[in-house]
Order: C-alpha cells, then sequence, then structure tokens
C-alpha cells in the first residue's frame, strides 16, 4: 500500500538536494537543511524520518544533527544511475499507472491520453514530449550501455554478413552492430518505419558508419526485408501479445534463406516466478500495459523458446543474464535467443 509514498518520499529527498549537502557538510539540522532547500524544517524533519527509519540517514536527536549513513556507502555514480531510473519511474511510469485498471480493460495506454492528452503508445509519444523523451533516454543509454557489450559477446555474426536490425529506431543498435562485430564486407540495416530515416541517417554520420550502415524504411507487420543473413530483434518482441509476437517472427522467417539466422534480445521472468532476486515481474508487466503500449510484456526464457519454435526456427542458443553480475541498480533480466531457419 505504501510503496508509492516511499517511492517519493526518498525521491524527494534527493531532488530537493538535501543528500547533496549532508554529503558535503554532514552534521546539518532541519532548520540548517530547511533553509539551504527553500522548505520549512518541519517538513523537512518529517520526509526525512523514513530515510534514518531504513537507514540511509543517521539523526542525533541530541543535536538535531543529520549525516549519511548506508547513503555514504553508495558511490556517486552508482547514485546518479538509480537516480535515472527513479526519474524515469516517476515520469513515464507513475502517473501513468493510475489508470492502469483502464488500460488493462481496453488495452490502450490511457495513461498517456489523461497525463499528456497522447492517444498512441509510449516509443510515439517520446518524439512529441521532451519530459518523456529525456527521463527515457537516460534510462535506456544505461542499459544500452550495460547490455550491449554482453549481447554482441554471445551472438555470432559471420565475417562479411548482410544484417538487418529490426525495428532499429534511429540506428544506435546498428551502429553498436557493426563495432562490436566489424568485419570486411559488414553491412547493417536498419529497418524501421519510415519517419526514422532522416535521424537514423544523421546518427550514421555522426558515428562515421555510413559506408557500413544504412536505413530501409516500412512496417514489420507488412512485410520485412529480404536478402539478409542476420536479423537482430532487440527489445522489441516484448512490446507486443503472443498473436503479435507470432506474426512479427513469422514475417522474418518468410524473409530469410534457410540457414538464415535470428539473434533475440528479450527481458525474461524467472522460471520459478516466486524468485525473490529478480525484478521482472515487480515492474514491467504494468510497465508494458500501463504506460508503454497497452499491451505485452516479459516472458520465461522457456515460452521465448517455444514461441521461436513454433515459428519455423531451430534454437541454437539461450541463456541468460546472471543477476549476481548486473548491476544493482538493474531492473530486467534479458536473455538471448538464437536460431536458424531450418527448412
Amino acid at each position: 500500500m505504501v510503496g508509492p509514498s516511499r517511492f517519493m518520499t526518498l525521491l524527494s529527498v534527493f531532488e530537493l538536494g538535501i543528500v547533496d549537502l549532508l554529503r558535503r557538510t554532514p552534521g546539518l539540522t532541519a532548520a540548517q537543511l530547511g533553509k539551504a532547500v527553500g522548505a520549512k524544517p518541519d517538513a523537512v524533519e518529517q520526509l526525512l524520518l523514513l530515510l534514518v527509519k531504513e537507514g540511509f540517514l543517521a539523526h542525533d536527536e541530541s543535536t538535531g544533527a543529520y549525516t549519511l549513513d548506508a547513503l555514504a556507502d553508495v558511490s556517486e555514480q552508482d547514485e546518479r544511475l538509480v537516480l535515472a531510473d527513479m526519474d524515469m519511474i516517476k515520469t513515464v511510469t507513475l502517473r501513468q499507472l493510475f489508470h492502469l485498471t483502464e488500460s488493462v480493460r481496453t488495452g490502450t495506454t490511457v495513461g498517456l491520453r489523461e497525463t499528456y492528452g497522447f492517444a498512441g503508445d509510449l516509443y510515439n509519444a517520446l518524439a512529441e514530449h521532451d519530459e518523456l523523451r529525456d527521463s527515457w533516454s537516460r534510462l535506456m543509454n544505461t542499459a544500452t550501455a550495460h547490455i550491449d557489450p554482453w549481447f554482441f559477446g554471445n551472438i555470432d555474426i559471420p565475417s562479411g554478413a548482410q544484417v538487418l536490425d529490426l525495428a532499429g529506431n534511429t540506428g544506435l543498435g546498428a551502429i553498436h552492430t557493426y563495432r562490436h562485430k566489424a568485419s570486411p564486407g559488414l553491412k547493417v540495416t536498419t529497418f524501421d518505419l519510415p519517419a526514422k530515416e532522416k535521424e537514423c541517417l544523421e546518427n550514421f554520420r555522426a558515428h562515421g558508419v555510413q559506408e557500413h550502415c544504412s536505413f530501409i524504411g516500412g512496417d514489420v507487420f507488412e512485410e520485412v526485408p529480404t536478402g539478409f543473413d542476420v536479423v537482430l530483434i532487440k527489445h522489441f518482441l516484448p512490446m507486443f501479445d503472443k498473436d503479435d509476437v507470432f506474426r512479427i517472427l513469422q514475417a522474418v522467417h518468410r524473409s530469410l534463406d534457410v540457414g538464415g539466422a535470428i539473434n533475440v534480445l528479450v527481458p525474461v521472468f524467472p522460471e520459478d516466478i516466486k524468485d525473490p532476486d529478480n525484478c521482472t515481474v515487480d515492474f514491467y508487466p504494468s510497465f508494458f500495459i500501463g504506460c508503454a503500449m497497452g499491451q505485452g510484456g516479459p516472458q520465461k526464457l522457456s515460452t521465448w523458446q517455444r514461441w521461436i519454435e513454433e515459428c519455423g526456427f531451430t534454437i541454437t542458443k539461450a541463456i541468460a543474464e546472471d543477476p549476481a553480475s548486473m548491476p544493482k541498480n538493474a531492473l530486467p533480466v534479458e536473455a538471448i535467443v538464437c536460431a536458424r531457419k531450418s527448412e
């Protein structure tokens, strides 16, 4: 019941600058903190009760002084990463999830309509609303920096292959593909809606990969381009319910010649849904349904494998991240499924 209030109390203390103040000047009182951040001492004292209770801060009742407790052991870099996640949760999810029930009933992102007057999914809303885009981009840049080295270190892209990055947005995936898997003759093509072409090509030029990366405009639900050896499907399938996931995978299957490969990156639930070390269940079902698409969500790794096989592929590799090796602030456990068209 009190999850949202706990979340906002903690985030507000950071947003007010109180943690930064105590990092620089330990031992400040509520009156001193209030004066520094432009708030009444009484309100500051009320907010800090929870942080003292949880051991984030320490409070000397005889002097009224506050100091960092457990937060003193958190590096400023780790703190920035967590705050980027918390800002995204506040901006992109917390307000929209007020309308989660209506989103479930209608299969639409009701919160985006009610909060921003936007009829559509989150990924299109990002183009129109700076507040959403800025918050989302900070999170995604952090997540991409973490996951891409692991992803490319665990997939095979033959030398000189023709690679299609399905729903590759504005080209970052293609750029990373070329940089991680460069070989003579390697070509990487971003496939996405035509509106993404201009920004995508500008990104290729800015990163100096325009000779190796290209763009094709289209809609995956209409037709997937042919002539590619490898198709990358990263962070795309969880946006849809099973029927549309099958439509995507079957379209990719039709586009490939026998022997063509797919490398799929998806968030996964643990096989034991009660596993306490996996936070995917805690966050992503409501995120995809209530905030992002009005549908979709992660699945168990075994489910992704079964769906890919049912769409005509032969699995060649399936691995999930080890939660112990992930950043402490990471929410989803990601998995890779590699498969080939065998007939």
